[in-house]
């Protein structure tokens, strides 16, 4: 017999405060901005990466650094890669005013030849 709805235990939802962490993650762009018109891909890219980092890291602050940017518009507003590796670091942060306590800095991994074979990878803290 089903659970009534008294009887089910209810989740908390997972804090990401004690996590700051950095890992890094392949993202397959081309699925993303399959179907769009040229001068959408590379726009729909970059949210779609800001989109991916809110979700895989918990946090709604998520700042594109500028060589990340400078990787997606390589090509041009109409070709932007078909895959990229990304660095999503958490901090925390220090702003006095802040609405949230943490933030996700997402910037590219360089010399990154091949995807074949790639996981998710956490990197160990270089502070």
């Amino acid at each position: 017999m089903a659970p009534t709805t008294k009887e089910r235990k209810t989740r908390t939802p997972r804090s990401a405060l004690h996590d700051v962490v950095t890992r890094e993650y392949t993202i397959h762009l081309h699925k993303r901005v399959h179907d769009l018109s040229f001068k959408k891909k590379a726009p729909k890219a970059i949210k779609s990466i800001v989109e991916f980092a809110q979700k895989s890291m918990g946090v709604n602050d998520v700042r594109i650094s500028p060589g990340l940017n400078q990787a997606v518009w390589a090509r041009g507003v109409r070709s932007p890669p078909k895959r990229i590796r990304v660095r999503l670091e958490r901090k925390r942060n220090d702003d006095e005013g802040a609405k949230e306590k943490l933030y996700v800095l997402a910037s590219v991994v360089e010399g990154v030849t091949s995807f074949k074979g790639l996981q998710t990878v956490v990197v160990e803290g270089d502070e």
